[in-house]
């Protein structure tokens, strides 16, 4: 699949963490998932679940000088047009764009009010997409103003640009709601956040949803291999979910449905 597919749309995860074997024993006991040597080189893993890949590790963030966190990517047709948008818009390029020998650039840059997110040109998989099989539930962007947060992202991206195959973009229920051939992909929310925090808990972020079949299971391996969590289990009428930390302090969310796991 190429990225005119998907322009604009998320396209893969990465966690930036201290030490890729512990975060590969941590998420394997907690999601289940298995690890193979992705083609990026040896600080590099991809995750798979039934043998389709999920999110990327990289043992990135002492060298990079960064917070240890889950970082969204979202496909473009240029890094450079899309690095260009970005500086012009007051976000922040921290890294990049960089080529890599398999193929593909990539920047590591930040929005106006300092949530982090990744952009990528090149081949994107084909088996990947947020809410369905096994990639993440829900993507969803912590903010101070999320109109505000869509004007930008949808300059930088060309969401709801009228070009066929962008994503489209709808105010739902106070939520900005980003949307892939008709299928909702991402959420912006408006909320407290300090912009100058140092907390990865209260500044703006983009945060990941992923899924798991049951909840209490989950979260007894997350303590048990050193993470904990940051909320309570909370539920709707479809499903049951849960804020953790890993042990060096990656925010992420598991969800599950009530279906699947009533307990």
């Amino acid at each position: 699949m190429s990225t005119k597919e998907v322009f604009g749309a998320p396209c893969w995860v990465s966690l930036m963490a201290r030490d890729l074997e512990t975060a590969q024993r941590f998420y394997a006991a907690v999601t289940g998932w298995r690890f193979r040597r992705a083609r990026l080189g040896d600080a590099f893993s991809v995750a798979e679940l039934d043998g389709v890949p999920v999110a990327g590790i990289g043992a990135l963030a002492s060298d990079l000088g960064v917070a240890v966190a889950w970082t969204p990517y979202f496909a473009v047709d240029d890094a450079d047009t899309a690095v260009d948008r970005i500086r012009e818009r007051t976000g922040t390029i921290a890294v990049g764009p960089v080529s890599f020998a398999s193929g593909g650039r990539a920047a590591l840059v930040a929005d106006p009010d300092g949530a982090v997110f990744g952009i990528w040109q090149g081949s994107v998989s084909a088996h990947w997409r947020v809410g369905k099989g096994p990639a993440p539930a829900w993507l969803e962007l912590r903010t101070r103003n999320a109109f505000d947060a869509a004007i930008f992202y949808g300059a930088v991206l060309e969401w709801a640009s009228g070009r066929p195959g962008c994503c489209e973009v709808s105010y739902e229920e106070d939520q900005v709601v980003l949307r892939q051939g008709g299928e909702p992909v991402a959420r912006l929310n408006s909320g407290p956040v300090e912009l100058a925090s140092y907390s990865p808990h209260t500044r703006p972020r983009w945060h990941v949803h992923f899924r798991v079949p049951a909840l209490r299971p989950a979260i007894e391996a997350a303590v048990a291999m050193g993470g904990r969590t940051v909320s309570d289990i909370a539920s709707n009428a479809a499903e049951r979910w849960v804020a953790l930390r890993d042990p060096d302090g990656a925010l992420f969310t598991l969800t599950t449905s009530l279906a699947a796991d009533p307990a």
